[in-house]
């Protein structure tokens, strides 16, 4: 008798044991419990944690609830200036209702995937190739709203979109690269342009000053040639000053252009019968040119050897400043 009942309570221990193990579901934190009683959805939403079904007759889907990462396939299409592009993006969702994400659609995943795509093709067909480059925010946060407008229905929120790449033709790339050369080209000569206008200001100041001392070209020719032999190179620089070259050009002119005596004789200059001069006032006459210009030639010949003596000196200074 006691068998019997030992043997009795060992089967119904073994039966409520088998009944816990087919009844016992565990969901997840990340996860939600939807019981569905003979195919219709029964009861609340199952927490995470130990949850019962009757077994055959109730059946527990579990819905995950964390963000989802679902890549974009690349969609090509023609945007509104005629380029054609090819675009790939990501999409960031989760589910909200697990409930409407069972039952409202049949594979939300799959309807976000192709609505997203969608989408994207129809972002390419509005928007231009200089904003699928450089506006890309503006363009997430439209093909957001163009995602997550049908998503509500289905119990799934879109997290974010981001536009990843746009990849152009190999045309356009080498008419883009061009673009951006010839643009860069374009500020160099601006940039170089100004930097000449500012010169040549700073240029004419230091001409302006020069000409009021000229003494500093003369020290700004000396520096010159101080530079150049620090070189140690074989170049030969002869300073010539500035004053013997101008001296020289004004004796290379015609003695009237040089007295200002170019001045031609008026009808009454001209003697008359009665005031022809005697001879020896005409020889008079005839002798002083030839003195005048003798005198102006020994001059210049003084002042050419004053300025050679005075470059032999500012020879003699440079070669002792480089000596020292």
């Amino acid at each position: 008798m006691v068998e019997e009942v030992v043997g009795v309570v060992a089967a119904v221990g073994a039966g409520a044991l088998v009944y816990l193990a087919a009844a016992a579901r565990v969901v997840k934190q990340y996860e939600r419990g939807l019981v569905f009683r003979l195919g219709r959805l029964h009861g609340d939403v199952r927490l995470p944690g130990f949850n019962l079904i009757v077994p055959g007759v109730e059946r527990l889907r579990k819905v995950n609830m964390q963000i989802v990462t679902m890549p974009v396939p690349a969609q090509e299409g023609i945007s509104r200036d005629n380029v054609t592009v090819r675009v790939d993006a990501v999409v960031y969702f989760k589910v909200v209702d697990p409930s409407a994400a069972i039952v409202n659609v049949e594979d939300y995943r799959f309807a976000v995937s192709q609505m997203a795509q969608t989408s994207l093709r129809s972002i390419i067909g509005k928007s231009e190739l200089d904003d699928l480059l450089s506006n890309r925010e503006k363009l997430n946060q439209g093909l957001e709203l163009m995602i997550d407008s049908p998503a509500v229905e289905w119990g799934v929120t879109i997290d974010r979109v981001e536009i990843k790449d746009v990849s152009l033709p190999d045309t356009m790339k080498r008419s883009m690269a061009r673009q951006a050369e010839a643009d860069r080209e374009r500020r160099a000569r601006l940039i170089n342009a100004d930097a000449e206008y500012q010169a040549s200001k700073k240029l004419a100041q230091a001409a302006r000053q020069m000409a009021d001392t000229p003494s500093a070209l003369q020290l700004r020719l000396l520096q010159t040639v101080m530079a150049v032999a620090a070189e140690k190179n074989s170049t030969l620089v002869l300073p010539i000053p500035v004053e013997l070259l101008r001296f020289l050009e004004r004796g290379a002119q015609p003695p009237a252009e040089r007295s200002g005596l170019a001045e031609s004789p008026g009808p009454a200059a001209s003697p008359g019968p009665a005031e022809s001069p005697g001879p020896a006032e005409s020889s008079g006459q005839a002798e002083s040119p030839g003195h005048a210009r003798a005198a102006e030639r020994a001059e210049i010949t003084e002042r050419a050897v004053d300025l050679t003596d005075q470059a032999g000196e500012a020879m003699e200074k440079l070669r002792r400043a480089v000596e020292q």
